[in-house]
């Protein structure tokens, strides 16, 4: 899991539960590219910090990201916007690793009004831990996915 380069970004309303998993995804020896916010502000929005995570990882800056609101619902909407994201909101191990496994998810989104950070840990490393599968069935709904998005 060290190889995978991660950015991560938080409004407001995500900026405790992200400072308290910086230290986390140190300690995994990723690279990590923290995008803000870098103070608290009661002011700030999150369509700002969501989408220059997913923009970073839509170039291919970093591998995936994360991105922590206060109920992960407007960073998640505001992320999938962008050409080439695939950002879920998960709440639960299962919905993470299956996210990546079956559907490519790229950037995890996090509502830090709805989980605690023990359990944001959780659901990080089953989110970076996990790989598309590539089984045929996934691939064929990707690519149907891909058209939808290319098509608009």
């Amino acid at each position: 899991m060290s190889n995978i380069s991660i950015a991560i970004g938080a409004d407001h309303g995500g900026y405790d539960l992200k400072t308290g998993i910086l230290p986390f995804l140190n300690h995994l020896g990723l690279k990590v590219l923290d995008l803000g916010a870098y103070t608290y502000n009661s002011a700030d929005d999150y369509p700002d910090f969501a989408q220059t995570v997913a923009r970073n990882v839509a170039c291919g800056k970093t591998d995936r990201g994360i991105i922590i609101c206060g109920s992960g619902v407007g960073a998640c909407i505001t992320a999938n916007k962008i050409k080439g994201i695939r950002a879920g909101l998960c709440h639960d191990v299962y919905s993470a690793h299956q996210g990546v496994e079956h559907d490519d998810m790229n950037v995890l989104c996090l509502g830090a009004r709805v989980i605690g950070i023990e359990v944001a840990k959780e659901i990080i490393s089953a989110f970076l831990n996990a790989r598309f599968t590539g089984e045929e069935r996934h691939k064929r709904r990707l690519e149907k996915l891909l058209k939808v998005e290319k098509e608009g």
